[in-house]
């Protein structure tokens, strides 16, 4: 697990899939809704530096009228980067698919591994239990990072990342 002792004075670097954003209004599970919700407190005070991606965005953008102009007035509360998806990102989400860690289906929610890991974020939260926050990814994501020299990075639910000190 990732230890929050060795950030030293550095904030977190978070980024944020389409499911959380999402639980920011999901009435029919509400405990992941209210964990979103209080999660969503902490990043408007500015204690982690906050990322998504432009497939977040597009995701968000494809809701029904409501939930989006909701989100997007969610998103304005608090301060995030959008980070692009470049060729780079597209060669690594390939590569997670290639690897079986992923199927085809899945090739947008590799693409949110891919962005964050090249974007050198510390921790992705997801409530995609499915396809994100499961011992396959986060193994298999472990050792594509290993062997390609790259960053590790955590995949984690809201509610761990409550539980981390700050």
């Amino acid at each position: 697990m990732y230890n929050i002792n060795t950030m030293s004075d550095r904030k977190l670097k978070v980024y944020l899939d389409t499911s959380v954003v999402s639980y920011l209004q999901q009435e029919d599970v509400p405990d992941r809704m209210a964990e979103t919700l209080k999660l969503w407190k902490k990043f408007m005070t500015g204690c982690y530096d906050i990322y998504l991606s432009s497939m977040t965005t597009y995701e968000i953008d494809n809701c029904s009228k409501s939930k989006k102009n909701f989100l997007h007035s969610k998103l304005d509360e608090i301060e995030y980067t959008e980070l692009g998806i470049d060729r780079d990102c597209l060669s690594l989400a390939r590569d997670i698919i290639a690897t079986g860690i992923l199927t085809e289906k899945s090739f947008e929610d590799s693409q949110h591994i891919a962005v964050a890991v090249l974007n050198k974020c510390d921790v992705i939260v997801s409530w995609n239990f499915k396809h994100l926050v499961n011992i396959k990814t986060i193994k298999g994501i472990r050792k594509i990072t290993q062997l390609k020299g790259y960053k590790d990075i955590e995949i984690i639910t809201p509610t761990t990342l409550l539980e981390m000190e700050v």
